[in-house]
């Protein structure tokens, strides 16, 4: 009760109640009656509302349940995964265990075969030092029967027996060395052999381990990835579990915000009653708008008959003018080809000289190969020089191959871009374009409906007013006194009314206004979206072409290196093959020269011993650096070993089939080395009939050549002297005559090309000023969105104090009645009235007073019509005086509204000054008496004003 107290006198000092005024009060049967009633409204509302909430707490419970059994389940399988994961590691474990042993065996075998060969190695060594020192002692016992024979030949020279002996000492020396060497070459083959099979234990070893390292590298993949795997899951939980609480908190406020929100349906179904009956009281009224509609719509059909002929112009105005930007972009194109052309034709003259030179190049190598005769080392050499020189340009035809590609592509993306931007802003601008006459259109068809419905309203006030007047004659006589309060009190509430109406129809105007507005931006909006959805399609489509041709790449440079390494094995293996030429010529020389010494030998015994020697140095030496080169040639082999190695592993990962498929035999692979090397068959066969083009394209050139020499002759002929009468003469006559048409020609063709170009420029600055209004508008759009979002809170506001104030003073006016017994107002509610109008009076005095301090050429007018209506000017008497919050801010709001509207379409200060006074008309229509209370005087004030009012609209 003492709330209610507390509301209601919060609720008198809001409307201005007077101290001493008596407060009617309800007797004790209706307040208990009234308790009763409430205490039994709030019990439903009670008893619905737990009822509400225990069903949300069952409905909450039972999805809490859904989401534990789903948490329970989710648990259960990260644990079974824990537990294959613990089974992995240790089967992980014991495979490292074994691993490990494996490995340590494997050492310890390697120790043993390298102790092994070391051994042997010591024992080689030994045998090599031996045979040395008795070849040593050889050498000496050579020398020392030297000696010997030098005695014994100048003892017994003239005997035939010496001979035989020098012959028997030479097979002895010769056998001795041949034994000795074979000796040498059994150690080499036998320490060959063991290296070779070293090295193949060590290869096999090698590829075993590089096998184990990479199953194992891939089970660590494995192992990592499921960890990985569990780990995400595990977060993914955890990030459910979070949510599950989440759920549960908003569960619980969503039960709050059931209670408030079934307090509000209380409140919105009390102000829908409310609502109910106002829109009966406006049915009378719709029926008499309706007739105004139809002539309304008749206009509107006329205009928009206008329109749809001013659309079809506007469209016509922009046919012609895609027209002149099409007739632009193929002059454009045109200039484009022209300048292409004149690089092409640059581009094939620098490829004919090119060709020239290279022609004669070869003509040049041709006689140098013909006139000379070269050994084969010789032309060895040269072929290698000519092998690179043609490696060199292939590989610079490559690279401007793939420069001239990337060129090509980005030239491409470039052109695809740029038409792309023109089809999206030539879009831009024809949705802008009509988006700006969608608006024109649409502003110009609710500025008449607004002056149309101000005259119907105005014209329904009236009939209103008749009405009243008869109803109050039917309802009996009264006295003077009582007569004239009843009507000023009919009259103020009326011009309430009217007030309240005009207010409301010119918000609900504007709020249509405003849905139209939003929904055109929302469409927008809408629009955009999708264009950004098919943008981004469009990235995603492109960002995937490039990823395609990034593995394409990846795939070629990948053959390019294969190719390369095949190209270095190839080369290696020239080279070993010419040293191991050089290697026998070097053999051949040696053995020749064996003979000549053996030759000599038959001769003289003294030399033929020394030569022998020589020749044992020289095949020690030959012997030495056969075991140097064989040990390179050995090295070489190893290391083309592991680089076939390296390609048959790249060959297997790269020709390995991929998941899900089964592997190819041998068979396959046989097959497509076949058909690629059919495919490079076919190349070259290409290339060949390349060469006999190009062959082709240099006799043509050659022909040509001769052609030019014999014009050139022609042209340094045409410089001699010719007489008048020539055909020479008569020639050039001809072409001066052709080169003046072709100049007239050229320089009309300039005229247009300026001409168009100046369109092109004329043009192109109405684009940048459609551009500049586009972004104009849609700054002044954004403007009015902030500004309907002002207006918007500003209504809800507005419209929320006028229900509450409007339900208080039906409920306090019902209640003051049923305590004075009375049937229509009470002095309380006309005393309330008066207050009102006069702070409405005031406040429409006090705008009359700015807007003509603001406008000063309206004053002489608004004081005419003053005075007319025998009133005072507003001038300087009202313009100090405050006024009521709520209701000034109602018209001010409204009035802002209006003059932004008018300021938007109009830009003289005078129509300005006009739709501001135009606002306040509304205004001055709602301060009329009571029509009990007419007189003379405000009849004829009445009729002025009315005059006023039509003179301003």
């Amino acid at each position: 009760m003492t709330s209610r107290r507390e509301t209601m006198q919060q609720m008198l000092s809001e409307i201005e109640w007077d101290e001493g005024l008596t407060m009617p009060v309800a007797n004790a049967q209706n307040k208990q009656l009234e308790d009763e009633l409430l205490h039994a409204q709030n019990r439903m509302v009670a008893m619905q509302n737990q009822f509400k909430e225990n069903e949300d707490r069952v409905n909450a419970m039972t999805s809490h349940l859904k989401n534990v059994r789903q948490e329970l389940l989710h648990t259960q399988i990260l644990v079974d995964a824990r537990k294959k994961e613990i089974l992995t590691e240790d089967h992980m474990m014991k495979l490292a265990g074994r691993e490990d042993g494996r490995l340590r065996q494997e050492i310890i075998k390697v120790d043993h075969d390298l102790n092994n060969l070391k051994e042997q190695k010591n024992i080689s060594e030994n045998n090599i030092f031996r045979q040395m020192q008795q070849l040593e002692q050889m050498k000496a016992q050579m020398n020392w029967d030297q000696q010997a024979l030098e005695a014994w030949l100048e003892e017994s020279a003239r005997k035939d027996e010496d001979t035989m002996t020098l012959q028997k000492y030479a097979r002895e020396d010769e056998s001795k060395v041949k034994e000795l060497s074979l000796k040498i070459a059994h150690l080499t083959d036998n320490a060959q052999a063991r290296r070779r099979m070293l090295d193949h234990e060590t290869m096999e070893t090698h590829t075993a381990q590089i096998e184990l390292d990479k199953t194992a590298e891939e089970f660590r993949k494995c192992h990592v990835e499921r960890e990985n795997l569990i780990n995400q899951w595990e977060h993914t939980i955890e990030q459910m579990r979070h949510r599950d609480n989440e759920m549960d908190f908003l569960t619980k406020k969503l039960v709050t915000v059931k209670d408030v929100v079934r307090k509000h349906e209380e409140t919105i179904r009390e102000k829908k009653q409310f609502y109910e009956n106002e829109i009966e009281n406006n049915k009378e009224q719709e029926r008499k708008i309706s007739f105004s509609e139809r002539t309304a719509a008749k206009l509107r059909s006329d205009h928009q008959a206008l329109e749809t002929e001013r659309d079809q112009f506007q469209s016509e105005m922009d046919a012609l003018k895609r027209t002149v930007d099409r007739t632009a972009l193929d002059l454009e194109t045109t200039r484009s080809t022209i300048t292409q052309i004149k690089k092409d034709v640059a581009d094939k003259m620098a490829a004919l000289d090119r060709a020239r030179e290279q022609h004669e190049g070869l003509v040049e190598k041709l006689k140098l190969v013909e006139e000379t005769t070269l050994s084969a080392e010789e032309n060895a050499a040269r072929m290698d020089e000519m092998m690179a020189a043609e490696e060199a340009a292939q590989g610079a035809l490559a690279e401007e191959m793939r420069r001239l590609r990337d060129i090509q592509f980005k030239k491409t993306q470039e052109l695809h871009n740029v038409r792309t931007e023109e089809k999206n802003c030539i879009a831009e601008i024809q949705g802008s374009r009509a988006a700006i006459r969608n608006l024109n259109s649409k502003i110009n068809v609710l500025d008449n409906d607004s002056l149309k419905q101000q005259e119907i309203i105005y014209n329904e006030d009236y009939q209103i007013q008749q009405l009243e007047r008869r109803i109050n004659r039917m309802q009996g006589e009264q006295s003077n006194e009582e007569k004239q309060a009843m009507e000023a009190k009919i009259k103020q509430l009326n011009d309430d009314l009217e007030m309240k109406i005009a207010v409301h129809d010119v918000l609900t105007l504007q709020l249509k206004r405003l849905q139209e507005d939003i929904r055109r931006i929302r469409l927008v909006a809408d629009n955009g979206r999708t264009e950004k959805a098919s943008l981004v399609n469009k990235v995603e489509e492109i960002e995937l072409h490039n990823e395609n041709s990034q593995r394409e790449l990846i795939k070629t440079r990948s053959n390019k290196q294969g190719l390369m390494v095949d190209k270095n094995v190839l080369k290696l293996e020239t080279r070993r093959l010419r040293r191991l030429l050089y290697s026998k010529a070097d053999e051949v020389l040696t053995l020749e020269q064996h003979k000549l010494q053996l030759t000599t030998a038959m001769q003289e015994r003294h030399r033929e011993i020394e030569v022998h020697k020589d020749m044992l140095h020289a095949q020690m030496k030959s012997a030495n650096e056969e075991r140097s080169q064989i040990s390179a040639e050995l090295h070489e082999r190893i290391s083309m070993i592991d680089k076939l190695r390296k390609r048959y592993e790249i060959q297997i990962m790269s020709m390995a089939p991929p998941e899900g498929e089964e592997e190819r035999s041998q068979a396959y692979y046989v097959i497509k080395a076949a058909q690629e090397k059919e495919e490079l068959q076919r190349e070259g066969d290409e290339l060949d009939a390349k060469i006999r083009k190009a062959e082709k394209e240099i006799r043509a050139l050659e022909n040509t050549l001769r052609l030019m020499n014999s014009r050139n002759e022609t042209y340094r002929k045409s410089f001699n002297n010719v007489s008048d009468n020539s055909d020479e003469m008569d020639q050039r006559l001809q072409l001066e005559e052709q080169l003046r048409a072709v100049m007239d020609k050229y320089k009309y063709k300039r005229r247009q090309i300026r001409e168009l170009n100046d369109d092109l420029q004329t043009m192109s600055n109405t684009l940048d000023n459609l551009v500049a209004d586009g972004m104009t508008y849609v700054d002044m759009i954004d403007e009015k969105q902030s500004q309907i979002k002002l207006l918007e809170k500003e209504l809800a506001s507005q419209q929320t104090k006028l229900d509450r104030v409007s339900k208080q003073n039906a409920r306090y006016a019902r209640e003051v009645r049923t305590a004075q017994k009375a049937k229509g107002p009470t002095v309380d509610e006309q005393d309330c009235d008066l207050r009102q109008l006069r702070d409405m009076n005031k406040q429409a005095m006090k705008q009359m007073a700015d807007v003509m301090k603001v406008y000063p050429d309206v004053a002489p007018t608004v004081t005419m019509y003053f005075g007319q209506a025998n009133m005072t000017p507003p001038l300087s008497q009202y313009s100090g005086s405050s006024v009521s919050s709520d209701a000034s801010s109602v018209r001010s709001g409204v009035s802002s509204r209006h003059s932004s509207v008018a300021s938007t379409a109009r830009s003289s200060a005078r129509s300005s000054a006009r739709s501001s006074v135009k606002s306040l008309s509304l205004s001055v229509q709602g301060i009329e008496l009571p029509p009990g209370m007419y007189t003379r005087e405000h009849t004829d004030a009445r009729a002025n004003r009315s005059q006023l009012v039509l003179w301003l609209q």
